[in-house]
């Protein structure tokens, strides 16, 4: 039996059970305009004490078929990534509670 290949990326979903998503970016020389591209690639890795969580930087190793989509491991988390988990519809409320608007009939007053 051969050796599991070991791949490095940033887990971009940890929102499945005992599962991260692991995106992994490869650069490649275009063959005839010998340009170099971004290559990505999404990995589905199985994480058996959930301890990564969004913005981590893994190493991830192939093993047998976990599940239908599942054909990795996570082997250990490299770096914490800082990524804070900030609802869309939160964003735009704390602007509009800090910014002084003045009402339009005032204005039209002076």
């Amino acid at each position: 039996m051969g050796e599991q290949r070991v791949i490095q990326g940033t887990v971009v979903s940890d929102k499945m059970d005992k599962t991260v998503v692991v995106t992994v970016l490869r650069r490649k020389k275009h063959r005839l305009y010998h340009k170099f591209v971004t290559l990505t690639q999404r990995y589905k890795a199985h994480d058996e004490t959930n301890q990564c969580h969004l913005g981590d930087v893994v190493r991830i190793e192939e093993c047998r078929p976990i599940s239908k989509d599942k054909r990795w491991r996570v082997i250990e988390v490299l770096t914490r990534g800082d990524v804070a988990d900030v609802a869309p519809t939160s964003i735009g409320q704390d602007i509009e509670r800090t910014a002084q608007v003045a009402p339009k009939h005032e204005e039209a007053a002076q």
